[in-house]
């Protein structure tokens, strides 16, 4: 399939999609023209990105550790491949800290409402 073709099936744009391709996540074939020919496989691929960019992982991480994706009757899981734990480990450590940091801030944003 074309890349138009994989965009609409998939919901994501032409531009990320070549975005995918540039960061090595996505590797379409070619036809003789030099057009990326895209398989349904590459369609399950980029729903499994997708899954990995909205659970806050970045391209680096996912180019890492997209081989550990798997796709299945419940969805998107990752196999707990090696060095992945501690990657995700860290993940939770930094938005654990973030949001600690948005509590901190919303408590002196309410002390400075109760100011007379």
């Amino acid at each position: 399939m074309l890349i138009s073709e994989l965009a609409e099936s998939t919901g994501v744009s032409p531009r990320a999609l070549r975005h995918y391709e540039e960061k090595g996540l996505l590797i379409p074939d070619r036809d003789s023209s030099g057009y990326r020919d895209y398989s349904e496989s590459d369609a399950i691929r980029v729903a499994q990105i997708r899954t990995m960019i909205a659970a806050g992982l970045g391209t680096s991480t996912i180019r890492r550790y997209l081989d550990c994706a798997r796709t299945g009757d419940h969805g998107i899981s990752l196999q707990m491949c090696p060095d992945l734990r501690a990657e995700l480990d860290s993940l939770a450590e930094r938005l654990d800290a973030r949001q600690a940091e948005l509590r901190r801030t919303r408590q002196r944003l309410t002390e400075l409402e109760s100011v007379d």
